[in-house]
């Protein structure tokens, strides 16, 4: 590096080391948005999954832009988010070196989804859990001491989180353990977090009420796996010279003599993607009920279609669950856990407080060149065919 001609900033980032496989599947919120107790009780995230990736037509709103008012094409992913459950309240208390748990309160019924990720084998397991906690509900014993742990949260705690779990028999996924996190509950005084976590045990929470159209928010998950892969992909190095010997896709010099060890910061091959990364706000573009068979339909095109594409998403299938339609990609490929947060912090950009009006949301296939949007468009342009005429 001593005969540089010219600057040459170093290859890759060094914010994210060690880059190995993540451990947490599913991502993990490390920090929940700041509380504001002159809001309403509310819940911060939400577990989704993905589904795959179509696009939309809509004319945004920016004066003095040269698009303004003009049709614009954009990309989108959709994210499959079915109603959660509440299965729990823990309450934290604050201590000199970070947060504690004080107590945690439990569900009387607690479905079958999240007793199997409890246990590694859910075959040969004894399927124990609970069971002694649910049986002292039948005498009142259980009750009055929910009520004590409740209480104790309420006249301690500092931060009030629930414990939800996903359905994923709601999914044509092959899974049948659910996903479970924590979701702090902000806004109001701990008193109103509490009584609104209380009514929220053992019921289903929507994605509708968690996020709504135009918001900002944060997609956490874990990165679509490469594998073991050479310098120059994994860090962005430049190829060495066409006549280099054994090779050119290396790092010429790895360090000086001494210290006779290779730095950290020198580029190596290894592992690539599987990381647990954060990806900050991703704008809502629309959130669509399940039950609704005009969930992709738009003001401009009345066509009564569902978001799922003909042929279904790609390696997911058909799109039969609530659902949130973000701008642009988030972390990780198909049918993996996405965690969906808050805007941790709210941004004041005019394309962050613009409000969303889209013209046209593509449901052709994903699979070919995609010519038709719906089956009976298709049906009317190809006619009777040997097919349909039985």
């Amino acid at each position: 590096m001593s005969h540089r001609k010219f600057e040459a900033p170093r290859r890759g980032s060094l914010a994210y080391l060690p880059r190995k496989r993540t451990k947490k599947h599913r991502g993990k919120i490390r920090k929940f948005p700041r509380d504001d107790p002159t809001k309403n009780p509310h819940l911060t995230a939400f577990l989704g999954y993905k589904a795959g990736m179509t696009h939309i037509v809509r004319e945004p709103e920016r004066p003095g832009s040269k698009v303004h008012k003009k049709e614009i094409v954009e990309a989108v992913t959709i994210i499959e988010a079915p109603p959660m459950v509440v299965v729990g309240i823990v309450g934290y208390v604050d201590t000199p070196t970070g947060m504690r748990t004080l107590t945690t309160v439990w569900a009387q019924n607690i479905s079958q989804e999240f007793m199997r990720r409890l246990y590694k084998n859910w075959y040969r397991a004894k399927k124990k859990a609970f069971t002694k906690y649910a049986k002292s509900f039948t005498d009142g014993k259980g009750k009055e001491d929910l009520q004590r742990q409740v209480d104790k949260i309420k006249k301690y705690a500092s931060v009030v989180r629930v414990i939800a779990h996903t359905q994923v028999s709601k999914l044509n996924l092959r899974l049948k353990k659910a996903h479970i996190m924590e979701i702090q509950i902000n806004g109001g005084d701990i008193a109103s977090k509490v009584a609104f976590a209380t009514d929220l045990l053992e019921k289903q929470i929507s994605v509708d009420k968690v996020f709504e159209q135009s918001e900002m928010i944060d997609c956490i998950a874990a990165t679509k796996g490469k594998g073991f892969e050479g310098v120059t992909t994994r860090w962005g190095t430049r190829r060495l010279p066409r006549k280099t010997h054994k090779g050119l896709r290396k790092v010429a010099c790895i360090g000086a003599w001494h210290p006779a060890n290779v730095r950290f910061s020198v580029p190596r091959a290894g592992q690539n993607g599987y990381h647990h990364r954060t990806e900050m706000n991703k704008k809502i573009y629309r959130i669509g009920k399940g039950d609704d068979t005009k969930n992709a339909t738009t003001e401009f095109d009345l066509t009564q279609k569902t978001i799922t594409p003909m042929g279904g998403f790609p390696h997911y299938g058909i799109v039969s669950q609530d659902f949130v339609m973000i701008k642009g990609c988030c972390p990780g490929v198909k049918k993996r856990p996405i965690t969906m947060r808050k805007a941790l912090f709210s941004s004041i950009k005019r394309a962050a407080l613009e409000k969303i009006s889209l013209k046209f949301i593509d449901t052709s296939s994903k699979f070919g060149h995609g010519r038709f949007q719906t089956e009976e468009e298709k049906a009317k342009h190809m006619g009777t065919v040997k097919k349909t005429a039985k």
